[in-house]
């Protein structure tokens, strides 16, 4: 692939996905089974939080294990710096909860996705104008719901929002019929068996297929 179509392939795939899981292990043995688990139920993005010292090293060896299965980011980026290490160790996109400009400037001079939390209309066009892949509506899905796409929407309709936090199987069809363009799942791409977490992702990748075809 040309280098400078890199961030735009990456962009599509996690768009096509719709689904990703956002992983706080620190144990290479867990990090792979929730890999395997999301993969056999078709879904194949995973942020591995910078909460936890070794996400740069997770990262490097996920990347190495599942080569052309998985796309592995990193979350929790807060600064430029943060940016830089995950992207030498192999990351494909960057996510945070907040907006910073460094971050958004490494990441555009590596041509990796970078999707930062924003909590309004002003960020998220701030953010935009930074070049961003996606916009992290976080946290504020917790306190909005599945309406919180349309408050972004209906005044921008082209940006691209991706959601994390309070996001169940229950009311997922609803924030994919109000156009959310990705979801981020905790602890049921995360928690229990290989084989509960490959049930989970199979019945999330059903929904979200369903949902886009209404």
């Amino acid at each position: 692939m040309r280098p400078f179509l890199k961030k735009a392939d990456i962009t599509c795939r996690i768009a096509d996905c719709g689904a990703m899981a956002i992983v706080r292990t620190t144990s290479c043995r867990r990090a792979e089974e929730i890999a395997r688990g999301c993969l056999a139920g078709g879904i194949y993005v995973m942020e591995i939080s910078c909460t936890n010292n070794n996400a740069p090293e997770l990262i490097a060896h996920l990347r190495k294990k599942f080569p052309g299965e998985l796309l592995v980011g990193a979350g929790t980026v807060l600064d430029g710096e943060t940016a830089r290490e995950v992207i030498l160790h192999d990351a494909q996109f960057v996510i945070a909860p907040n907006l910073s400009k460094s971050c958004a400037r490494v990441c555009s001079r590596y041509q990796v996705p970078y999707m930062p939390g924003c909590t309004s209309v002003t960020e998220a066009v701030k953010a935009l104008e930074l070049g961003a892949a996606f916009i992290k509506a976080f946290p504020i899905s917790d306190f909005y719901g599945p309406k919180l796409v349309s408050v972004f929407k209906t005044p921008i309709p082209d940006l691209p929002v991706l959601a994390s936090g309070g996001i169940t199987l229950d009311n997922l069809a609803d924030y994919i019929r109000r156009d959310c363009d990705v979801c981020g799942f905790g602890g049921l791409l995360t928690k229990g068996t290989e084989e509960e977490i490959a049930r989970n992702a199979r019945n999330i990748r059903r929904i979200i297929d369903q949902s886009r075809t209404l």
